[in-house]
């Protein structure tokens, strides 16, 4: 090389490039969210929005590129969305594949709300999604034995993977792999869905996967005593993120870490973990991170979400004016959990039966809705708009005023509590159990009496509680309300009641 010049231009990137070394220790972030049912912002638009995360997500990825945005199960169902038709087919989680694939979400964890879906509609929603799903422990039902569940793309089916690996590399070299394992709770039976023990398969998945990366974490939804047992099991993860608990939290059972963000995005937990190959140590520093309007919203997901609110808004205006009006403000929060709502009395079944009482002027006796109506699977804090109630209820119905012999109403009072944990659990007003005795306005219940009863429609179809229905001789008469009527709907019947406090 004659030219000195370049001589030196070349020694010069040689200098350079032997003090850009390999120090064996690499940066990366996680992205965590769980149990997102709600693709815009709710709670009179205070908090959450897909929105607003891909914000946060771009700004975690301008920070670090090597950033992965993960969702640990229940995303699919339940929402007021998923329950409207469009091109004459229900949504059934359309709305949050869309958004999901716009954010390039980098791995997700099957919830148990997952499986509320048919098996045809759940396959479809697989098709549609662009990112990987694992879990361990779910299976699909064949007709001679259980196989993985599967994404089908031109008429190939390939089957979705038990874990997931990812490699990253920084700017000096140091390249590692990241695996992650997943289990969700078998709290859903389905006939197309096979559960397996979820402790089993945690560690048989952990145990097959460890000696192929760097490191192992968790990405599971099962409840937060089952998480502390993973963790127990397999002490070596330096993190699980979990779902299923709608309510933030961060507990650590020995050396892992186990955190779950609010449910619908309110919150989602920023983990910036450095990981030394030398120790094969993990450093996590998590960050509690809530989506509020101080994040402006992604244009391109934004869009999305704004078109799907056309949709949402334009179905509720047909029943109700102004559904996003802020009409009643929650604090204590409204608790309509799946847990809570199906196995004790909370104050949002409460002020739903007491609504019902008094869309007939409370000429009623009590009032009885079974708590699988109630399908928003959170605590409703501060302002409240329509939309929510049409959240909490989306599949409406109209209230029943049924006259019932006193013996049937102390027979579907006692199926209502010993049903606790199912969806024929029945949420009250006026009707309150002391000791073995039923009261009802607070006078004990006479079994020869005839009483007027405010029912949701649902459960005089007789689904829930069998014996319960038009054809029992003791429902002596049930009055059908009028289009024109608040108990028509039962979403409206709540409306009004909320704006009148």
């Amino acid at each position: 090389m004659k030219n000195p010049r370049l001589l030196l231009l070349f020694f010069s990137i040689l200098f350079l490039f032997s003090c850009v070394k390999d120090d064996e220790k690499i940066d990366f972030t996680f992205m965590q969210l769980n149990d997102v049912y709600e693709i815009a912002p709710i709670q009179g638009g205070e908090f959450g929005g897909m929105a607003r995360v891909e914000t946060l997500h771009k700004q975690l990825l301008q920070e670090n590129k090597n950033t992965l945005l993960v969702m640990a199960g229940d995303f699919l169902n339940p929402s007021l969305l998923g329950t409207l038709k469009v091109d004459n087919e229900r949504v059934y989680g359309r709305q949050m594949i869309e958004v999901m694939n716009a954010m390039k979400f980098d791995v997700v964890a099957f919830g148990n709300h997952e499986f509320d879906l048919s098996q045809n509609d759940l396959q479809k929603r697989l098709n549609e999604s662009n990112f990987p799903w694992i879990s361990s422990n779910v299976k699909l039902v064949s007709e001679k034995d259980t196989l993985s569940f599967y994404k089908q793309k031109n008429g190939v089916k390939v089957p979705l993977q038990d874990t997931f690996i990812k490699e990253f590399e920084d700017e000096d070299g140091t390249k590692i792999k990241v695996g992650f394992i997943s289990v969700c709770i078998p709290s859903n039976p389905k006939e197309y869905v096979h559960y397996e023990n979820m402790f089993d398969k945690a560690r048989d998945s952990y145990n097959l996967l460890k000696d192929s990366v760097d490191v192992v974490f968790g990405l599971t939804h099962v409840k937060i005593v089952n998480d502390k047992r993973i963790a127990k099991l397999l002490p070596n993860i330096p993190l699980i993120m979990g779902g299923h608990e709608h309510t933030n939290s961060s507990v650590k059972v020995g050396n892992v870490l186990i955190t779950k963000a609010d449910a619908n995005a309110k919150t989602v937990y920023v983990h910036r973990i450095s990981f030394d190959k030398k120790t094969k140590k993990a450093t996590v520093i998590s960050e509690l991170k809530e989506i509020n309007k101080g994040l402006k919203e992604d244009e391109k997901v934004g869009k999305i979400v704004g078109k799907w609110q056309t949709i949402l808004s334009e179905n509720i205006k047909k029943i109700i004016d102004n559904p996003n009006e802020i009409i009643y403000n929650a604090n204590p929060g409204l608790d309509g959990r799946d847990t809570p709502i199906r196995s004790e009395q909370t104050n949002l079944g409460i002020l739903i039966t007491k609504s019902m009482s008094y869309s007939f002027d409370d000429e009623v006796d009590c009032a009885l809705v079974n708590g699988g109506s109630i399908r928003i699977d959170d605590v409703l804090l501060g302002n409240i708009t329509p939309i929510d109630i049409f959240r909490v209820l989306p599949y409406g119905g109209a209230i029943l005023k049924v006259q019932i012999k006193g013996r049937l109403l102390k027979r579907v009072l006692d199926y209502g509590v010993l049903a606790a944990g199912t969806g024929a659990y029945l949420q009250r007003f006026n009707a309150e159990k002391v000791g073995v005795q039923w009261l009802i306005k607070g006078k004990k219940l006479d079994i020869q009496k005839t009483y007027t009863v405010a029912f949701s429609d649902y459960l005089l179809k007789g689904f829930d509680i069998p014996f319960l229905s038009e054809e029992n001789k003791e429902v002596i008469a049930v009055y059908q309300p009028n289009s024109d009527e608040l108990a028509f709907d039962i979403r409206k019947a709540v409306v009004a009641f909320l704006k009148n406090q």
